[in-house]
């Protein structure tokens, strides 16, 4: 069964612009705040955007009753189901393209870069990557970015709780991972009021560096 996806165009859509693909974090739809700016800003700035839904979310938008994440082999078989859809990863897509990226927030990005290599997509971007859960830092989920070959976006607030700079700095991370790290941000990219920049400030500089790391791909 077809995923239904939600696209953001660019303000020329051409036969020739990238796609990137983005998805929610566990607990919030792909129309969260953070994913629509920077959904709508970097299809501004000349990316075709797509989003999508993960089964569980789906029917929480169908029914309105709240459910965990799927297990991770339907989350993994979804992101192979929306790939598969748009014509793969570097051949030629039935929309006419040959350049498409993957990735999303948090749980969802983190999702994207387990299948990544395998479905030879051009690039994966992670917003604010669950490096380990909150608290407990010995619980890592980076064993496969040691490895990884897939051009790689990580899109990281220095404050968030899921994994901060010193701990980042520590991490064997394959030479195909960027980090950008937006200043004061949590995991949701919003900094503190005493910082003087406002959540507007960080999902700017945010779709800025997204667009350029899809649009160089």
């Amino acid at each position: 069964m077809p995923i239904a996806l939600r696209w953001d165009e660019p303000p020329a859509a051409a036969s020739a612009a990238p796609i990137l693909v983005l998805t929610h974090g566990a607990g919030g739809p792909m129309d969260d705040p953070v994913l629509e700016a920077i959904a709508r800003g970097v299809a501004a700035a000349g990316v075709r955007v797509a989003r999508f839904e993960f089964p569980y979310m789906a029917a929480r938008r169908a029914d309105g009753k709240r459910r965990p994440p799927d297990r991770q082999p339907v989350l993994l078989d979804t992101w192979r189901a929306v790939v598969a859809e748009l014509g793969g990863g570097g051949g030629a897509s039935p929309l006419g393209h040959r350049d498409l990226a993957i990735g999303g927030k948090s749980m969802g990005g983190r999702m994207a870069s387990l299948v990544a290599d395998e479905l030879g997509v051009r690039g994966l971007v992670c917003l604010g990557y669950p490096f380990h859960p909150p608290g407990k830092p010995t619980q890592l989920r980076t064993a496969h970015l040691a490895t990884l070959r897939t051009p790689a976006l990580i899109v990281q607030g220095t404050r968030d709780p899921f994994g901060g700079p010193e701990e980042v700095a520590g991490y064997a991370l394959a030479s195909s991972i960027r980090v950008v790290w937006i200043e004061d941000g949590d995991h949701g990219l919003a900094p503190r009021r005493a910082s003087g920049r406002t959540r507007a400030q960080n999902l700017e500089v945010a779709v800025r560096v997204v667009a350029g790391f899809v649009r160089e791909r």
